[in-house]
């Protein structure tokens, strides 16, 4: 199998909800990232074979292949294949895991990853709505097999299970908030984002004409722990999480381009990272997800690394019980997780948010000076997304 490395990487502003990209059609956000890592990287986009796309709600805006769509968008060589793939909330990052077999396979020598999700004009939810008069997306023989519970639902219950408490959430919740801000006030994000011209729109959504700019993520909140704690919350009446300790409904996409490690040197291209492992896992869809704490265990297992091993985490920030959990199944330190915030802070573009945590990654190793990084997700329906990358 070729080594597989990571040459470029760029994501836009998280928006949120309603926000400054709520104006963007979803192909156009997409477009933006996809052209920033070929200007950037240099390469030829006639180079790159294959492109794979991560998108939860394929429906209106974002069906049709979304990302076919949004690379011819960018003017990009219609010779390029892409396949856009749902693996819920660990979209891109599967798109991006995906991407790596067929480079490390040789089915491919270059290929795109991306992920775009624009839950302000496309909410969550929206493909699997009983409105569309489709049908549901679970049948009644599910039922025996498994209870249906939401992930609302799932997180409280792993709140239960690992003894996590609502102080204990509002606490991670704060830190999130502060360490976003304090990666704004210190630039920290500048090398990532791909700054972004959203149009105007007037009162009946039509666009005016003109645009504004966006270079900067929307989610950021000013709280404190009393503030936090006065919020209701979000799934039970005694439950531990509120809207402070979950993840943000948000706009936003990202890309990386990856190359095998022959074929990046022959063209020029500056291999930044190389992907040690990847790996996708199923866990119990009742607490649903506890993914990230298999994902890890696999992937150190695979590697024979322990988390002494792992510089820098990120881990998706769905709810503060999430992250809590797999801290404590894996003894991690939450020092070097989220170092700049997650989705409780930033936001969570469902579909991008993968492509979105390993741009982060890789940025933040060449900040930090650091090595190694560990990225993975819960997904809906019992999923677990876990990848490993390391510095070259």
């Amino acid at each position: 199998m070729a080594d597989v490395v990571i040459v470029e990487a760029a994501r836009t502003p998280i928006g949120r909800r309603n926000g400054d990209l709520s104006t963007v059609h979803p192909a156009d956000l997409l477009a933006t990232a996809l052209n920033e890592v070929v200007t950037r990287s240099g390469i030829d986009p006639r180079a790159v074979e294959q492109v794979v796309t991560g998108c939860v709600s394929q429906v209106g805006e974002q069906s049709f292949n979304v990302g076919r769509t949004a690379w011819l968008t960018a003017g990009l060589p219609q010779t390029t294949a892409v396949t856009t793939v749902d693996t819920q909330c660990g979209s891109s990052q599967q798109a991006t895991n995906v991407a790596t077999s067929l480079v490390a396979s040789g089915v491919v020598d270059v290929a795109v990853a991306c992920g775009v999700e624009l839950m302000s004009r496309i909410p969550i939810g929206s493909n699997s709505s009983k409105k569309l008069g489709l049908g549901v997306p679970i049948p009644k023989t599910y039922f025996p097999q498994y209870e249906m519970t939401s992930q609302f639902e799932g997180a409280e219950r792993i709140a239960e299970k690992w003894g996590i408490t609502r102080r204990d959430a509002d606490e991670f919740g704060l830190a999130s908030q502060r360490r976003a801000a304090q990666a704004w006030a210190e630039s920290r994000f500048e090398s990532q984002i791909v700054e972004v011209d959203a149009p105007d729109v007037d009162e009946d959504g039509k666009p005016t004409g003109s645009t504004h700019h966006v270079a900067r993520d929307g989610g950021l909140r000013e709280t404190t722990l009393d503030a936090l704690a006065g919020l209701k919350p979000v799934a039970r009446p005694d439950g531990v999480h509120t809207a402070g300790s979950s993840s943000q409904i948000s706009d936003g996409a990202a890309a990386l381009l990856i190359a095998t490690a022959e074929k990046a040197a022959e063209l020029g291209l500056t291999a930044r990272a190389r992907v040690v492992d990847t790996c996708l896992v199923g866990v119990d869809p009742v607490l649903m997800l506890t993914g990230p704490i298999d994902a890890t265990q696999r992937l150190l297992g695979r590697t024979g690394m322990a988390m002494s091993d792992i510089d820098l985490v990120e881990i998706n920030e769905a709810f503060a019980s999430v992250v809590l959990a797999w801290q404590r199944e894996l003894d991690a330190d939450l020092e070097r997780t989220n170092p700049n915030g997650g989705a409780i802070a930033l936001g969570h573009p469902l579909g991008g948010t993968g492509a979105v945590l390993l741009t982060k990654a890789l940025h933040e190793l060449e900040r930090a000076d650091k090595n190694t990084a560990l990225v993975t997700m819960c997904c809906g329906g019992g999923l677990g997304t876990g990848t490993i990358i390391e510095r070259v």
